[in-house]
Protein backbone atom coordinates (compact mmCIF):
# COMPACT_ATOMS: atom_id res chain seq x y z
CA UNK A 1 0.00 0.00 0.00
CA UNK A 2 1.27 3.32 -1.23
CA UNK A 3 0.99 6.33 1.58
CA UNK A 4 3.59 8.92 0.02
CA UNK A 5 5.39 9.57 -3.21
CA UNK A 6 8.26 11.97 -3.49
CA UNK A 7 10.03 12.63 -6.18
CA UNK A 8 9.98 14.78 -9.44
CA UNK A 9 7.16 15.93 -11.10
CA UNK A 10 7.78 15.83 -15.08
CA UNK A 11 4.07 15.22 -16.69
CA UNK A 12 0.85 17.65 -15.65
CA UNK A 13 -1.93 17.14 -17.09
CA UNK A 14 -5.90 17.40 -16.71
CA UNK A 15 -6.53 15.66 -13.46
CA UNK A 16 -3.36 13.74 -13.26
CA UNK A 17 0.02 13.88 -12.73
CA UNK A 18 3.48 11.78 -13.73
CA UNK A 19 5.46 11.20 -10.77
CA UNK A 20 9.66 9.90 -11.14
CA UNK A 21 10.30 8.16 -8.34
CA UNK A 22 14.27 6.63 -8.18
CA UNK A 23 13.14 6.33 -12.10
CA UNK A 24 9.39 4.60 -11.65
CA UNK A 25 6.33 6.68 -12.88
CA UNK A 26 3.89 6.67 -11.05
CA UNK A 27 0.76 8.44 -12.56
CA UNK A 28 -1.32 10.20 -10.24
CA UNK A 29 -5.37 11.46 -10.06
CA UNK A 30 -5.43 14.74 -8.43
CA UNK A 31 -8.10 17.46 -7.62
CA UNK A 32 -7.66 20.86 -9.17
CA UNK A 33 -6.76 22.20 -6.27
CA UNK A 34 -3.58 19.33 -5.75
CA UNK A 35 -2.69 19.91 -9.32
CA UNK A 36 -2.71 23.73 -9.03
CA UNK A 37 0.00 23.41 -5.80
CA UNK A 38 1.90 21.72 -7.75
CA UNK A 39 5.46 22.82 -8.84
CA UNK A 40 5.90 23.77 -12.51
CA UNK A 41 7.87 20.21 -13.75
CA UNK A 42 10.49 18.94 -13.96
CA UNK A 43 10.56 19.51 -10.11
CA UNK A 44 10.56 17.50 -6.77
CA UNK A 45 7.37 17.31 -5.42
CA UNK A 46 5.52 15.51 -2.30
CA UNK A 47 2.03 14.09 -2.18
CA UNK A 48 -0.32 12.28 0.03
CA UNK A 49 -1.29 8.79 -1.79
CA UNK A 50 -4.68 6.90 -1.32
CA UNK A 51 -4.18 3.29 -3.13
CA UNK A 52 -7.86 1.68 -4.15
CA UNK A 53 -6.61 -1.55 -5.36
CA UNK A 54 -9.14 -3.56 -7.67
CA UNK A 55 -8.93 -6.97 -9.84
CA UNK A 56 -8.52 -5.01 -12.92
CA UNK A 57 -6.24 -1.85 -11.56
CA UNK A 58 -4.45 -0.37 -8.81
CA UNK A 59 -5.05 2.92 -8.94
CA UNK A 60 -3.16 6.27 -6.94
CA UNK A 61 -4.66 9.62 -5.41
CA UNK A 62 -3.25 12.19 -4.56
CA UNK A 63 -3.52 15.02 -1.96
CA UNK A 64 -1.30 17.97 -1.42
CA UNK A 65 -2.66 17.65 2.36
CA UNK A 66 -3.77 15.33 4.71
CA UNK A 67 -7.07 17.60 4.95
CA UNK A 68 -8.08 17.36 1.31
CA UNK A 69 -7.19 13.25 1.43
CA UNK A 70 -9.44 12.95 4.85
CA UNK A 71 -12.36 14.18 2.93
CA UNK A 72 -11.91 12.13 -0.22
CA UNK A 73 -11.68 9.07 2.20
CA UNK A 74 -15.07 10.27 3.60
CA UNK A 75 -16.27 11.15 0.58
CA UNK A 76 -16.16 7.74 -0.67
CA UNK A 77 -18.23 6.64 2.40
CA UNK A 78 -21.36 7.84 0.88
CA UNK A 79 -23.41 6.02 -1.99
CA UNK A 80 -22.57 6.93 -5.01
CA UNK A 81 -19.76 9.16 -4.63
CA UNK A 82 -16.92 7.16 -5.96
CA UNK A 83 -13.38 8.37 -6.34
CA UNK A 84 -14.02 10.25 -9.43
CA UNK A 85 -16.70 12.67 -8.00
CA UNK A 86 -14.97 12.94 -4.86
CA UNK A 87 -12.09 14.69 -6.71
CA UNK A 88 -14.56 16.39 -8.92
CA UNK A 89 -16.09 17.86 -5.56
CA UNK A 90 -12.57 18.87 -3.49
CA UNK A 91 -11.70 20.31 -6.99
CA UNK A 92 -15.24 22.53 -6.71
CA UNK A 93 -14.66 23.07 -2.96
CA UNK A 94 -11.51 23.11 -1.07
CA UNK A 95 -12.41 21.16 2.66
CA UNK A 96 -13.03 25.03 4.49
CA UNK A 97 -15.78 25.33 1.42
CA UNK A 98 -17.13 22.16 2.01
CA UNK A 99 -17.30 22.01 5.66
CA UNK A 100 -19.69 24.92 5.21
CA UNK A 101 -21.51 24.36 2.38
CA UNK A 102 -22.91 21.31 4.50
CA UNK A 103 -23.05 22.97 7.62
CA UNK A 104 -25.06 25.54 6.05
CA UNK A 105 -27.21 23.45 3.55
CA UNK A 106 -26.07 24.98 0.58
CA UNK A 107 -26.96 22.61 -2.20
CA UNK A 108 -26.27 25.03 -4.65
CA UNK A 109 -22.52 25.09 -3.67
CA UNK A 110 -22.21 21.39 -3.78
CA UNK A 111 -24.02 20.94 -7.41
CA UNK A 112 -21.02 22.66 -8.81
CA UNK A 113 -19.41 19.98 -8.83
CA UNK A 114 -19.34 17.99 -12.12
CA UNK A 115 -21.47 15.04 -11.39
CA UNK A 116 -23.58 16.33 -8.39
CA UNK A 117 -26.61 16.65 -8.77
CA UNK A 118 -29.79 18.09 -6.09
CA UNK A 119 -30.33 14.30 -4.47
CA UNK A 120 -26.98 13.62 -4.55
CA UNK A 121 -25.83 16.85 -2.78
CA UNK A 122 -28.95 16.91 -0.26
CA UNK A 123 -27.63 13.32 0.57
CA UNK A 124 -23.84 14.59 1.26
CA UNK A 125 -25.53 16.97 3.58
CA UNK A 126 -27.84 14.75 5.39
CA UNK A 127 -25.14 12.02 5.49
CA UNK A 128 -22.27 14.56 6.60
CA UNK A 129 -23.41 17.36 8.62
CA UNK A 130 -22.96 15.28 12.05
CA UNK A 131 -19.64 14.47 11.00
CA UNK A 132 -17.86 17.44 9.88
CA UNK A 133 -17.35 18.96 13.10
CA UNK A 134 -14.26 15.75 13.38
CA UNK A 135 -13.10 16.97 10.10
CA UNK A 136 -9.94 18.64 9.51
CA UNK A 137 -10.58 21.87 7.37
CA UNK A 138 -6.98 23.11 5.79
CA UNK A 139 -7.27 26.80 7.46
CA UNK A 140 -7.43 27.65 10.60
CA UNK A 141 -11.13 29.38 10.40
CA UNK A 142 -13.56 28.85 13.19
CA UNK A 143 -15.77 26.04 13.00
CA UNK A 144 -19.29 26.38 11.41
CA UNK A 145 -22.00 26.04 13.16
CA UNK A 146 -24.22 23.19 11.99
CA UNK A 147 -27.85 24.54 10.74
CA UNK A 148 -30.65 22.65 12.85
CA UNK A 149 -32.02 19.46 10.61
CA UNK A 150 -35.29 21.25 10.24
CA UNK A 151 -34.05 24.33 8.13
CA UNK A 152 -35.02 24.17 4.67
CA UNK A 153 -32.09 24.49 2.47
CA UNK A 154 -33.81 27.26 0.44
CA UNK A 155 -34.40 29.50 3.92
CA UNK A 156 -30.54 29.39 4.47
CA UNK A 157 -29.42 29.47 1.05
CA UNK A 158 -31.95 32.63 0.30
CA UNK A 159 -30.15 34.62 3.63
CA UNK A 160 -26.84 33.88 2.65
CA UNK A 161 -27.21 35.19 -0.97
CA UNK A 162 -28.93 38.25 0.37
CA UNK A 163 -25.87 38.54 2.93
CA UNK A 164 -23.13 38.21 -0.11
CA UNK A 165 -25.53 40.36 -2.36
CA UNK A 166 -24.93 43.16 0.30
CA UNK A 167 -21.01 42.71 0.19
CA UNK A 168 -20.09 40.14 2.57
CA UNK A 169 -17.91 37.20 1.81
CA UNK A 170 -19.77 34.06 1.74
CA UNK A 171 -17.89 32.03 4.55
CA UNK A 172 -18.75 35.10 6.81
CA UNK A 173 -22.29 35.10 5.46
CA UNK A 174 -22.88 31.20 5.62
CA UNK A 175 -21.50 31.66 9.34
CA UNK A 176 -23.39 34.32 10.44
CA UNK A 177 -26.61 32.66 8.84
CA UNK A 178 -25.27 29.29 10.78
CA UNK A 179 -25.41 30.95 14.65
CA UNK A 180 -28.55 32.86 13.69
CA UNK A 181 -30.62 29.65 13.05
CA UNK A 182 -29.23 27.90 16.11
CA UNK A 183 -29.93 31.10 18.25
CA UNK A 184 -33.52 31.86 16.47
CA UNK A 185 -34.50 28.34 15.49
CA UNK A 186 -35.25 26.83 12.17
CA UNK A 187 -38.96 28.67 12.39
CA UNK A 188 -37.93 31.96 12.03
CA UNK A 189 -38.14 34.32 9.14
CA UNK A 190 -36.48 35.24 5.89
CA UNK A 191 -36.50 38.66 7.39
CA UNK A 192 -35.73 38.07 11.00
CA UNK A 193 -32.53 35.49 9.48
CA UNK A 194 -30.78 38.82 7.38
CA UNK A 195 -31.66 40.85 10.19
CA UNK A 196 -29.89 39.35 12.84
CA UNK A 197 -27.29 37.94 10.41
CA UNK A 198 -26.38 41.45 9.59
CA UNK A 199 -25.97 42.40 13.32
CA UNK A 200 -23.67 39.82 13.53
CA UNK A 201 -21.47 40.33 10.96
CA UNK A 202 -21.83 44.36 11.96
CA UNK A 203 -19.40 43.34 15.21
Amino acid sequence: MIGKLTGLAEQIEDGRCLIDVGGVGYVVFLSARSLSALPAPPARASLLIETQVREDAITLYGFIDSAERDWFRLLTTIQGVGSKVALAVLSALPPDKLASAIASADRAAITRAPGVGPKLAARLIAELRERIAAMPTGTSFAPVPILPATTTPTLAGDAISALTNLGYRRGEAEQAVATTLATLGPDTTLDALIRDGLRRLAR
